[in-house]
């Protein structure tokens, strides 16, 4: 039976993490370096083309950030439950920034050169699988578990936030210092979380030293063991194949109606402030089944792929993703707390790492077989298949007995071992 977290005490307030030291700390350093993140796409984009006039390079340039973070991100798992997350946390923090540095240096240099760029962004992305899983792990050890669902709210709409402000600045930057100071940001935003990182005191449960590949074994037994879990990552997969698939054909079919570079501006910018009010929806609202209630909202990803593929009007399109969004941005932070909670703590950071895989690994799939589809049937297939399929494993869910099942009674997962603190 699938071990589910108990619900607040009826009538008791939960206190807001912000106002424990050390998750403040730990926001601000995260918001931080999501803003600088938020910038990268932009800058890097406009920096690749202009240095080589190519398509194929700066697919090169992503892949190369891309394939090492899905190769390591289950060894990332298993380090981050092997040592302290707030080390391990620190030192991808220094390591990016050094990258973003030396990326930020050739661009500005005037004559980049597109091999040392695109290695020092795989040696960004092998930093970024290390990074990855040490969030779950930092989150508990600085809140209260009672908080829990609120600090993830927090982190979510902060991530938002940054989502709407991080291209905005890298635009303002592009066009007033050209691209290379936003990787300069980016290491700047890096290095002020280490520091933020260093002040921290985390708890930590620690594990014993094991071969890489049973700590990998117990790291994917948590998952499959539980059936809340591994089909509820079938839905998630399915929702970041999709959204690979609405990105790929989505501005094609937007810029070829009236006015459609501004409406697929504007529906971007929509789809930000709806995953905000998701998030801060969740800050609030503790649903009685939560891992139920946020597949079904993430199920709505279905309404805009089906409505760019009639095509419908836009601004019901845009209506439609924004709704859509929200979805997403209320299972973030509820999914996290319900995973925080239910799995063992010396065993989280691994299972965090192959609910990344397995999200990460869908979306180049996605942007690979949308453009195939679409030139062998038209984008409508491609979008209507995407919308079944996300609508389909989202609300397939609900036919399994722990997704319905997990929010009752059952106490919480233990922890293994016994609590420290890292200095």
């Amino acid at each position: 039976m699938p071990v589910t977290p108990l619900p607040a005490p009826p009538g008791k307030s939960v206190p807001h993490p912000l106002r424990g030291r050390p998750f403040r700390l730990f926001l601000t350093g995260r918001t931080l370096s999501l803003l600088g993140d938020a910038a990268i796409p932009a800058a890097l984009a406009i920096a690749v083309w202009e240095a080589t006039g190519s398509a194929s390079a700066l697919a090169l340039v992503l892949a190369c950030a891309m394939v090492p973070k899905l190769l390591l991100l289950p060894l990332g798992g298993v380090v981050a439950d092997r040592f302290a997350a707030r080390t391990v946390a620190l030192t991808t923090d220094l390591v990016r920034c050094a990258t973003q540095l030396i990326v930020g240096e050739q661009l500005l240099s005037g004559d980049p050169t597109l091999w040392v760029v695109a290695a020092v962004q795989a040696a960004g992305g092998a930093a970024g699988a290390f990074a990855l899983p040490t969030g779950s792990p930092l989150v508990k050890g600085t809140v209260a578990p009672e908080a829990l669902q609120r600090a993830n709210a927090a982190l979510s709409a902060a991530q938002s936030a940054t989502r709407i402000g991080g291209p905005a600045l890298a635009g303002a930057l592009i066009v007033t210092v050209g691209p290379g100071w936003a990787f300069v940001l980016d290491a700047a935003t890096f290095a002020i979380s280490a520091a933020i990182l260093g002040a921290l005191r985390v708890e930590r449960v620690p594990i014993p030293r094991r071969s890489l590949r049973a700590d990998l074994a117990e790291g994917w037994h948590e998952v499959r063991s539980r059936d809340w879990y591994w089909t509820s990552l079938i839905g998630h997969s399915a929702w970041n194949g999709a959204a690979a698939v609405l990105m790929t054909l989505g501005p094609a079919i937007a810029l070829t109606q009236p006015g459609g570079r501004t409406a697929w501006v504007l529906l971007l910018q929509v789809g930000a402030v709806g995953f905000l009010l998701g998030a801060l929806a969740a800050d609030r609202v503790r649903p009685r089944r939560p891992v139920l209630a946020a597949n079904l909202g993430l199920a709505t990803y279905a309404l805009p792929l089906l409505l760019l593929a009639l095509p419908a009007p836009a601004p019901v399109t845009i209506a439609a993703y924004g709704i859509a969004q929200a979805g997403l941005g209320f299972l973030s932070p509820v999914w996290a707390t319900a995973v925080q909670e239910a799995i063992p703590t010396h065993a989280l950071a691994r299972v965090v790492s192959y609910d990344w895989l397995l999200s990460l690994a869908a979306m180049p799939l996605g942007y690979a077989l949308a453009p195939l589809a679409a030139s062998a049937w038209g984008p409508e297939v491609p979008l209507i298949a995407a919308a079944l399929l996300v609508g389909g494993c989202c609300l397939g869910t609900a036919l399994v007995p722990g997704v319905r099942r997990f929010g009752g009674t059952t106490p919480k997962a233990g922890t293994a071992g016994a609590r420290q603190s890292t200095p």
